[in-house]
């Protein structure tokens, strides 16, 4: 049953070969075996995924039509509302608090089916690069159990690539569904920024947090995306276009398609790692595509307009968690400004500490304007960029990470783990989708992703294009020690 995919794993069940039932039992005994070593979960939902494949074995047999998702197990970041069940978002600060709502995401997979089956493990507040700042466990990359599975969808990425579900939810602020996608060899997707409502998500920077798939083929991100892309009045930036069936165009293939790639930007990228980039740019003349060259030299700002606005948003969203609303509130405060402080100071792990006093620094009297208006002002013309690239080109390819997962504990210094995300935070910053896709392997045995980029509203050209690049490649593989 791991073998198969999404898609496969519903049409047998839709066909009567296999019940709801077996198939959790399948999933949730794979998590028993292999989760103690991989801690991709933080909670499990047994119970509640039995009684939900209970329910659907029952109406497949009275012939009730059955939803696009129907039988599939799907685990969610622990940063996404379930309602009834504990949100953490992996800080000490949450370890009690239970969602009072569903996610719109959530809400959407469960009326077309699909199977709720856990909580995956993430960085606090979805802050950090590898899932090491998780105030509750660590997870280790399926690849090598040495290393860290990217972040901070991590516990997601992990999941998927074990073969502990077929499909999984993460969020995508700066690269936090396709580096742990990279790292961990399976396909990460963020969409249009709008595209997938933020209704249920717990904010981190919201005008750059994006809910987005992953999965262990194109067509089975497709399929998620067609349920979970619509437009929700309960989030003011969803987008209000009409709905697309992302499967029917998914096989067209990108022949004729101008691939653009920004080799200035690209030319400090070690040698291996711009090798396989490299072979994949080959593939993709072979399926018909014309490379260009475009210019995102801006790009080299991105950085710092990134960590200038994420942790102003950041510092903002949670300003919320106080002690008093929800949360853990410190039992030794006497006075009101006590509970505030050491709620805080208790609360939250070192990283999220770090991005809050960043946050409030650059929005503070005397900095906003040097600081934070300044980084507005660079994104737009970041987007403006990215607008002009895309006069030239269809799409845009670069590598999602400049390197392969490193080994936990090994990234001691804040800075070089920022630079991690040099390839993926200008997608956010612009609000454009993209896809990582697995593209080969390093010669120590670790994947690495292949990024593709596409204009504003086009996410079914980029799922068609990372569909091409798969059946072209067959990197898509189970890691050895979950076989």
């Amino acid at each position: 049953m791991h073998t198969l995919s999404a898609i496969e794993i519903r049409d047998k069940f839709l066909r009567g070969e296999v019940s709801a039932v077996s198939i959790v039992e399948t999933f949730l005994k794979r998590i028993e075996r292999y989760d103690g070593e991989i801690g991709s979960f933080l909670s499990v939902f047994n119970e509640r995924a039995l009684a939900k494949a209970k329910a659907l074995d029952d109406k497949r047999k009275s012939g009730v039509k059955m939803g696009k998702l129907a039988g599939i197990p799907i685990a969610i970041k622990d940063n996404i509302h379930v309602k009834g069940e504990i949100t953490t978002c992996a800080s000490k600060f949450l370890i009690n608090y239970r969602a009072i709502f569903d996610s719109t995401a959530v809400r959407l997979i469960e009326e077309e089916d699909g199977i709720i089956i856990g909580k995956t493990n993430l960085d606090e507040f979805a802050m950090g690069s590898s899932t090491e700042n998780s105030a509750l466990q660590k997870t280790r990359n399926p690849w090598n159990l040495k290393c860290v599975p990217g972040g901070t969808s991590g516990g997601s990425a992990a999941a998927v690539a074990a073969r502990l579900c077929p499909l999984a939810l993460g969020s995508d602020t700066g690269g936090s569904v396709r580096l742990p996608a990279s790292f961990c060899g399976v396909i990460g997707f963020k969409p249009t920024y709008g595209r997938v409502s933020r209704f249920g998500l717990v904010a981190h920077g919201s005008s750059l947090d994006q809910i987005g798939p992953l999965a262990n083929s194109s067509a089975d991100t497709a399929l998620l995306m067609e349920v979970i892309g619509r437009h929700c009045e309960k989030d003011a930036t969803s987008y209000s276009g009409p709905l697309e069936n992302y499967l029917e165009g998914i096989d067209k293939g990108i022949k004729g398609m101008r691939v653009g790639v920004p080799w200035k930007f690209l030319d400090k990228l070690a040698e291996e790692p711009k090798q396989i980039f490299t072979n994949s740019i080959e593939v993709l003349k072979k399926l018909g595509a014309e490379i260009v060259n475009i210019d995102l030299s801006i790009l080299k700002y991105s950085l710092a307009v990134y960590y200038i606005l994420s942790t102003a948003e950041a510092s903002s969203n949670l300003a919320r968690f106080d002690g008093i609303r929800y949360g853990v509130r410190s039992p030794n405060a006497q006075t009101l400004d006590e509970v505030y402080d050491q709620s805080k100071e208790n609360g939250f792990g070192p990283e999220v500490k770090r991005r809050i006093l960043l946050g409030t620094y650059v929005l503070s009297a005397g900095y906003k304007d040097a600081y934070y208006k300044k980084a507005q002002q660079v994104r737009t013309l970041i987007i403006r960029s990215y607008q002009e690239a895309f006069k030239k080109c269809d799409l845009i390819a670069s590598p999602v990470s400049p390197f392969t997962a490193f080994e936990i504990g090994a990234m001691k210094d804040p800075l070089q783990m920022y630079l991690e995300d040099i390839y993926t935070i200008g997608i956010n910053l612009a609000g454009v989708p993209a896809i990582s896709v697995p593209q080969g392997f390093a010669k120590d045995g670790k994947p690495l992703g292949l990024q593709l980029i596409g204009p504003q509203k086009q996410d079914g050209r980029v799922l068609m294009a990372a569909q091409a690049f798969e059946k072209a490649t067959h990197h898509l593989l189970i890691p050895e020690l979950v076989k």
